[in-house]
């Protein structure tokens, strides 16, 4: 992905002078792409192995809880909070037994039966009411759907939070006793969330979605919080709880609106699986087909956020039940700076695309020299000036930071668009994309998709750790498969994106003081300025909708120049806490691959 290997070849005599590279991580010998990924760590998709190994830990946590529990300081009610209607009793007492079951002894479960037709439920739900006098039960006298279900449940809810359950679901053991060590390091946090996964008829346990922490553009497009969510109680209260007509979405809108109201610092995830999705005939778990109303709701419930917030946007749906945000914007004027030397075959190439493919008008092309010595590239250079294109000569020592800190500084447009002179536009609304997103004022870098011409991903954002200091998200996977958990095709934040293709507002670059061309002159350039963006309140954007191919060659050799090394040290002495736990990429998954493919056991899991 990004530019380690150019220093040499840049200012060697070899007659073809190398690309201009605006990124920064990974680079492999001159080998074929297959060769490259046979030298990866075979990939490890063998959840059932994963849960296996951890067994022992969850069970050495088990011991571990029981004796701390005397000593721990803080020991908030949890209101669990069950709808019931009609559910299959075995899968019923299931949901319940494993509240039952919980480590953790000071919850409450409050049903709310929603009018239930089937006369077994009530049976159940009485005995169970009888005979432990921490569950409740209020039974509905008509059926008002899980909203009204819910409210009513929280109605007779007593505890400082609030944890949601599904009538066929299951918590592990530990759930409730995780909550509570996230509660007492985090003691104002207003929403958790776990990860989860899904369970059949047999108790065989599948498909575990390992989430990011805290990802407000991925909301926007994905429930990742759903299950286990907990919140304070009060916090659900004050946004008056669950809203009718919002069934199939209901807790995606409760997630949006709490988080509307609170700290981003409030917002926790615990990322171990404490949440099994009964996945049956019927259930959404099996199919989404099955609900499909819940796709129009959570489109209503995105809407509203908008609403509420100001944000004039539109929903494009992605397949069947995921969500694109479209921006409205006043067309801001865009630098497209493209850093060269020489090879003007492809300068001339990407020119030509970004004129011939891009609907957005509202740009200047702006080409970054640095001492090209070509006949044919000057030549070129007259030619593009002659039809308006600007070109700026930035002499001197290679120094990727500083050449597109001068141009960048030279300008006068209101977003900067870095690329390489590597890249062809697949996409004419590939500009339009970046701009919507980097107007946002949230939001700092933005990344475009990129592809390989062999039309596999070269980058779909950065994660931290893996390989190194990092590497791109999804890279080799086809562009028609779309990745883990959908993030390939989904608009989210990652901690970086390439600089390859990246649009940010010039003022946020001159909020962070632009691109560091002493510790990071020519590697990791793109990956430090999206961290300083990132502690300075501006949000790393990737986005699928802006696609490009890009050149760069599929592997190159390890660098072991020492102006790589001193970036590479400045990378682990500045950021290491960053690169050892990306908060946007799940500790339960592989630093050895880029496909999101589980670790071979869970990184930095605390037994306490």
């Amino acid at each position: 992905m990004f530019l380690k290997s150019l220093i040499r070849k840049l200012f060697s005599t070899n007659d073809a002078s190398p690309v201009l590279n605006g990124s920064s991580l990974s680079t492999d010998s001159d080998c074929s792409d297959e060769d490259h990924k046979a030298a990866k760590p075979s990939a490890f998709r063998d959840y059932p192995a994963f849960c296996t190994k951890m067994e022992p830990l969850v069970e050495e946590y088990h011991r571990n809880f029981n004796i701390r529990l005397p000593q721990i300081p803080f020991t908030p009610l949890i209101s669990v909070i069950l709808p019931v209607y009609n559910p299959e009793i075995q899968w019923l007492r299931a949901a319940i037994e494993s509240v039952k079951n919980q480590l953790y002894s000071n919850w409450e479960l409050c049903i709310a039966d929603d009018a239930s037709t089937n006369a077994g439920v009530k049976l159940l739900l009485e005995q169970y009411q009888q005979d432990n006098p921490n569950v409740r039960v209020v039974f509905r006298s008509e059926n008002g759907h899980i909203s009204h279900a819910s409210n009513s449940a929280l109605e007779i809810a007593s505890g400082e939070y609030i944890a949601l359950l599904d009538h066929d679901d299951e918590i592990p053991p530990h759930a409730l006793a995780r909550v509570v060590d996230c509660l007492n390091e985090k003691p104002d946090a207003a929403l958790i969330y776990t990860d989860e996964d899904k369970i059949d008829e047999n108790g065989v346990r599948t498909q575990p979605h390992f989430k990011s922490d805290w990802n407000p553009d991925l909301l926007l497009g994905q429930n990742f919080i759903s299950h286990l969510g907990v919140y304070r109680l009060s916090q659900v209260r004050k946004v008056g709880g669950f809203r009718a007509g919002f069934e199939g979405a209901q807790d995606w809108d409760l997630a949006l609106r709490i988080s509307e109201t609170i700290e981003p610092e409030q917002i926790e995830h615990i990322p171990e699986v404490l949440y099994h999705w009964r996945s049956v005939s019927g259930s959404t778990a099996r199919d989404i087909d099955e609900k499909s109303y819940a796709h129009n709701a959570a489109k209503k419930a995105i809407e509203d956020h908008f609403k509420r917030n100001d944000i004039t946007a539109t929903l494009e749906p992605v397949d069947r039940y995921y969500w694109r945000p479209c921006y409205k914007h006043t067309s801001p004027t865009v630098a497209i700076v493209i850093p060269t030397r020489d090879r003007v075959e492809l300068l001339q190439e990407c020119i030509e695309n970004i004129l011939t493919k891009t609907n957005y008008r509202n740009y200047q092309i702006v080409v970054a020299d640095n001492d090209s010595v070509e006949e044919a590239t000057h030549n070129y250079f007259d030619t593009l000036e002659s039809s308006g294109t600007e070109v700026l000569k930035v002499p001197g020592k290679f120094n990727y930071s500083r050449i597109n800190n001068v141009a960048i500084h030279s300008r006068y447009e209101d977003v900067i668009c870095l690329l390489n002179n590597d890249t062809n536009v697949i996409n004419p609304e590939w500009l339009e994309e970046l701009v919507m997103q980097a107007v946002r004022t949230e939001i700092g870098p933005v990344g475009a998709k990129l592809l390989y011409p062999h039309e596999h991903v070269q980058h779909a954002g950065i994660v931290l750790g893996v390989g190194g200091v990092g590497s791109e998200a999804f890279k080799f996977i086809h562009k028609t498969d779309d990745g883990y958990i959908h993030r390939a095709f989904l608009i989210g934040n990652y901690s970086a994106v390439t600089g390859a293709c990246m649009a940010f507002r010039k003022s946020v670059w001159e909020d962070v003081g632009g691109f560091n061309e002493d510790d990071t002159p020519n590697a990791y350039s793109d990956v430090d300025f999206c961290i300083r963006c990132g502690v300075s309140g501006y949000r790393s954007l990737f986005t699928p909708y802006s696609l490009l191919y890009h050149n760069e060659s599929a592997s190159r050799g390890p660098d072991d120049s020492g102006e790589f090394e001193k970036a590479t040290k400045y990378m682990y002495l500045r950021w290491g806490d960053k690169i050892k736990r990306d908060p946007f990429y799940n500790s339960n998954l592989t630093l050895d691959r880029e496909d999101f493919t589980f670790a071979q056991g869970p990184r930095d899991y605390s037994t306490r």
